[in-house]
């Protein structure tokens, strides 16, 4: 990372951490400055935008950390056989339990193959996507996993019916800090670095994304090599 970049880098991660810090400090000193003088449901309330600040901050600093791994290469991936279903179906399950005014679909080719990538990465993948669906989507809408067979690929597409990409935004989504400014972005808060992160993932087991979105309706699709005793796991670690 040339100095530019890095100052800027630096710059916007610090304007990121500010935020949430600054709003649990000013609520936890309004609470231990007027403890007496709060009802109940105050000081409930104070304490779940503490615990959402807090929980915020812990995964921006997860992402950074993620993306300084990304940047310096210092994590191998452990490229072996995966199978897609078990590990979209495993998110589903713990993101549906979060996400209960939104309805998950898998649907999954007959006979679909594994795959080859690393399983923790994978699951990274598969966890931003969905969430991100789940995130910017309407209320009571569905979320649609797509597992099917693309050539020498399998195809994992996760739809959502929220506000449209203008496809002049479809690189730029995938950028460092990029975040699109429409009704839903202004309500969900996030530091745009998910995107970024899944695309360096995606592209270092060796695979594909991509997104497309009209009418509403939005497509991310990965692809990944079908698993085969020839390109069998390896460990590696890819600039």
């Amino acid at each position: 990372m040339d100095d530019k970049l890095q100052e800027d880098f630096i710059s916007t991660v610090s304007h990121e951490l500010r935020t949430p810090l600054t709003s649990i400090r000013g609520f936890s000193q309004t609470m231990l400055n007027s403890w007496d003088k709060l009802d109940d449901e105050t000081k409930k309330k104070f304490l779940k935008i503490i615990e959402e600040q807090s929980n915020r901050l812990i995964h921006l600093v997860e992402n950074i950390l993620s993306v300084t791994k990304l940047q310096a290469c210092n994590e191998n991936f452990i490229i072996k056989e995966v199978n897609p279903v078990k590990i979209v179906d495993t998110v589903v399950t713990i993101l549906s339990n979060q996400y209960k005014t939104r309805s998950f679909k898998v649907n999954v080719s007959k006979n679909l193959p594994t795959i080859l990538a690393d399983e923790d990465k994978f699951q990274q993948v598969m966890t931003n996507l969905i969430e991100n669906a789940a995130k910017y989507s309407f209320e009571n809408t569905e979320i649609k996993m797509d597992l099917s067979m693309v050539g020498d690929y399998v195809s994992v597409k996760v739809t959502d019916n929220g506000c449209e990409i203008d496809k002049k935004d479809y690189e730029n989504i995938f950028k460092k800090f990029s975040r699109l400014d429409n009704p839903l972005t202004r309500e969900v808060q996030g530091n745009g670095l998910g995107l970024y992160i899944t695309k360096n993932l995606v592209e270092k087991m060796n695979g594909k994304i991509s997104v497309n979105s009209e009418n509403n309706i939005t497509t991310f699709e990965v692809l990944f090599k079908v698993y085969n005793v020839e390109n069998g796991g390896s460990q590696k670690c890819v600039r």
